[in-house]
């Protein structure tokens, strides 16, 4: 038997790789995308008139109105504004407002003193720095791929082959298709569609495995434990079949006493640390001597 407090010990801060922080390749794609417009824009840079040359370089370029938002750091086509007893919704692909509209829009929401003022010197590189900055807000996704590509690479090393083997991101159904089980009983009776970040079989035992991190609390972790100890309880009265659960993090620590509910009626949850002493090695894989 474990001991469930020396298990949460072991949870990792981090788990990030040396792409986790910024995903540059994403960044420059997302920048060359509207290098034209950009520097059509730079033409405005340190004008003494902004207002009127936005407005003839808008006739001119109407193109040049799909950049705008970013500038905002707002990814939308569509910008909402509300004034007292008014309410803009202004469209940047599809123009809905007058041209003098979005010469308005520009002024308020500070871009022509931005552009006019030379506070920046080129708008491709302020776009750069800007998707930066708002890929920041993707480093909790990556967190999971880290972590999924973690639990894969165990799983080549112990021998399994990718779609022969295992598979990734497995819908209940499909998993019944393949494999002839009867899963309605952690489907709410067919009512709801799981989804599997990885399925594996050996020695005609089916295992489903979820995989995720948690460097940071927060009230997700205890919905996440309680759901998944529902699921491992279900799962135990399906035959050929065992849900496995690798999570790490020391995000859990402020979600100790829902966690330790789940890991005492759940033989199957691993950390980093089970995987590095060889758990998906043992000869009775996953399962707790």
């Amino acid at each position: 038997m474990r001991d469930f407090n020396e298990w949460l010990k072991t949870m990792r801060d981090s788990i990030a790789t040396y792409d986790y922080y910024t995903d540059f390749k994403k960044v420059y794609k997302n920048t060359d995308s509207i290098k034209l417009e950009l520097n059509i824009l730079n033409s405005l840079i340190g004008s003494k008139n902004i207002r009127n040359d936005f407005l003839d370089l808008y006739k001119k370029y109407p193109e040049i109105l799909k950049v705008i938002p970013i500038l905002l750091a707002k990814r939308e086509s569509e910008i909402k504004v509300t004034e007292i007893g008014n309410e803009k919704i202004f469209n940047f692909n599809k123009p809905n407002y007058s041209a003098e509209e979005y010469a308005d829009f520009m002024e308020k929401t500070g871009l022509f003193d931005l552009i006019s003022n030379h506070l920046i010197n080129n708008l491709v590189d302020y776009v750069m720095g800007v998707e930066v900055g708002m890929d920041t807000n993707a480093r909790k996704n990556r967190t999971g791929d880290v972590m999924e590509d973690i639990v894969e690479s165990y799983l080549v090393k112990a021998g399994f082959q990718k779609d022969v083997t295992y598979f990734k991101e497995m819908y209940k159904s499909d998993i019944e298709n393949m494999f002839g089980l009867d899963l309605s009983k952690i489907s709410n009776n067919g009512k709801t569609e799981k989804r599997f970040d990885f399925v594996f079989i050996k020695d005609n035992q089916v295992y489903a495995c979820e995989c995720n991190f948690y460097g940071g609390g927060g009230s997700k972790l205890n919905e996440t434990a309680r759901s998944y100890k529902t699921l491992a309880l279900e799962a135990k009265d399906i035959p050929n079949f065992t849900f496995v659960w690798f999570t790490d993090g020391t995000g859990w620590n402020s979600a100790k006493h829902n966690l330790e509910e789940t890991f005492d009626v759940f033989d199957t949850i691993y950390n980093l640390n089970d995987l590095e002493k060889g758990i998906i090695f043992e000869k009775r894989i996953f399962k707790n001597e």
